[in-house]
């Protein structure tokens, strides 16, 4: 195998490489540092790349192995590399949150689901690009690299889990980890033909903060295919002492559910949002085309949507918050946070907000009474071009913001598990995705129903060089 093909090979099947002593941790690691060194000064996908570390560990790893009589007992990603987005906390690493001003800022501590990733035995490669305090669907913030899509250098990986999207489908890492409060995994899977998995509210934990939003953020996996995707939300799940929401775990565990057969499934789709209208004709492509493939699995498929009229305001209201949640000055941020940060509102208004976002929350998961999957287009319309929006007025960057993600945050608002799919490759070249979502932590009926899908109609690797 090249070091191109080994670049891209699932993290499952790398770890099983590993451990068959095919390939060391240390030549492993090696060659994503090679990749990473040549090509993400194009590419802007990591902020901060911990060589040094994760060379010391390969090393420690690859001896360890050596050592080892059974190496069936190893972790289950012993020596694979994986990336954290710059928003999560990896102890003795700089944790900037998109802000030039925290360039110098050293986390004290390994958010929860960091020492998951550790104890599963991933060698962390670095800290991936993400927009500022992660509050924009792209991946632009002030003082850095844009990020960009491999794809189409010209065009967003999405945001704001960028960074990751970029990182994975170019080569740089087996597998990353990314967050989610409003599309922030599904949009940047589906600009760059990417697994992105929202889980279910509770299903991850934020330790050891409580969380963040009152809810509607979750972190989760970024990956080139169920399978993977499905093993790392294995990873990260799990109920740490104190958390304020939490699932039982999952029986059978997420890649069991990815190896079983699919049983037939009542799904519903649409192409419209409300209030937002239709979506463009190349993401309605994208779900017809998965509707005939459904059918043609077998499924029942018939159009409908839940009604997510008044959703809009109070989500935003939340959504805005963030600016000062972040706790960052003023003159630190970013001119649009900044903004954002004006526009801050008072205790009582955000939990009036919230108030109304889970009564309409309510209504959509309702809608789930009926039927077991719901297909949506992820985004409105395909990626677009770095610094498009740039010359925009805040207002207007908000609304088309608004506008593009529509189909998104009603299930960060509900806490619905949901995962990106890519579907189609649009007139640019580049990936344009589907979404589906699923009942109350029912992660399981969609990551089996995604490899279904996947093994019937397997979408292109990207070959970056």
């Amino acid at each position: 195998m090249n070091s191109v093909d080994r670049a891209f090979t699932p993290a499952l099947e790398l770890a099983e490489s590993i451990r068959t002593l095919e390939v060391s941790p240390l030549e492993i690691v090696n060659l994503y540092l090679e990749r990473i060194d040549r090509l993400n000064p194009e590419l802007g996908s990591y902020f901060t790349v911990t060589a040094e570390r994760a060379i010391a560990l390969a090393k420690s790893q690859t001896e360890k192995l050596a050592g080892l009589n059974k190496p069936q007992e190893l972790p289950p990603f012993f020596g694979v590399p994986i990336a954290i987005k710059d928003l999560t906390p990896v102890t003795g690493v700089p944790c900037t949150y998109g802000t030039q001003a925290l360039l110098g800022n050293i986390s004290a501590y390994d958010e929860s689901v960091v020492w998951r990733i550790k104890a599963a035995g991933f060698n962390i490669l670095g800290k991936t690009a993400t927009s500022q305090i992660g509050s924009l669907p792209y991946t632009e913030p002030e003082g850095f690299p844009p990020a960009r899509n491999p794809w189409n250098l010209d065009y967003t990986p999405g945001g704001s889990s960028g960074g990751s999207a970029a990182a994975v489908a170019a080569g740089l890492c087996a597998i990353a980890q990314g967050s989610d409060g409003g599309g922030s995994i599904r949009g940047p899977a589906s600009c760059c033909g990417l697994v992105g998995i929202k889980p279910s509210r509770g299903r991850v934990s934020w330790a050891p903060v409580g969380d963040y939003l009152s809810g509607i953020s979750v972190n989760g996996p970024l990956a080139r295919t169920v399978a993977d995707a499905a093993a790392l939300l294995d990873v990260m799940s799990g109920y740490t002492t104190g958390d304020p929401y939490w699932l039982p775990d999952s029986n059978p565990t997420f890649l069991e559910a990815s190896r079983e057969k699919s049983g037939k499934l009542r799904i519903a789709f649409s192409t419209t949002i409300s209030p937002v209208g239709e979506a463009s004709a190349t993401c309605q492509q994208a779900v017809l085309e998965t509707v005939k493939l459904l059918t043609d699995l077998g499924h029942d498929v018939e159009p409908g949507c839940p009604d997510f009229t008044g959703l809009v305001e109070p989500f935003t209201a939340i959504w805005q918050s963030g600016a000062a949640a972040s706790g960052i000055p003023g003159p630190a941020l970013e001119p649009m946070n900044r903004w954002l940060l004006e526009r801050t509102i008072s205790a009582g208004e955000y939990l009036r907000a919230v108030n109304q976002m889970q009564v309409i929350s309510r209504r959509i998961v309702g809608f789930f009474e009926k039927f077991d999957v719901l297909v949506l287009p992820t985004y409105m319309h395909s990626p677009i071009r770095v610094g498009e929006w740039a010359d925009l007025s805040f207002e207007e960057i908000l609304q088309r913001i608004i506008n593009w993600i529509a189909p998104c945050p009603p299930f960060n608002a509900s806490g619905l598990p949901a995962i990106a799919l890519p579907a189609i490759l649009d007139n640019n070249g580049l990936p344009v995705g589907i979404q589906i979502i699923g009942r109350p932590a029912a992660e399981a009926t969609l990551i089996a129903l995604a490899a279904q899908m996947e093994a019937a109609k397997p979408f292109p690797v990207l070959d970056f060089k």
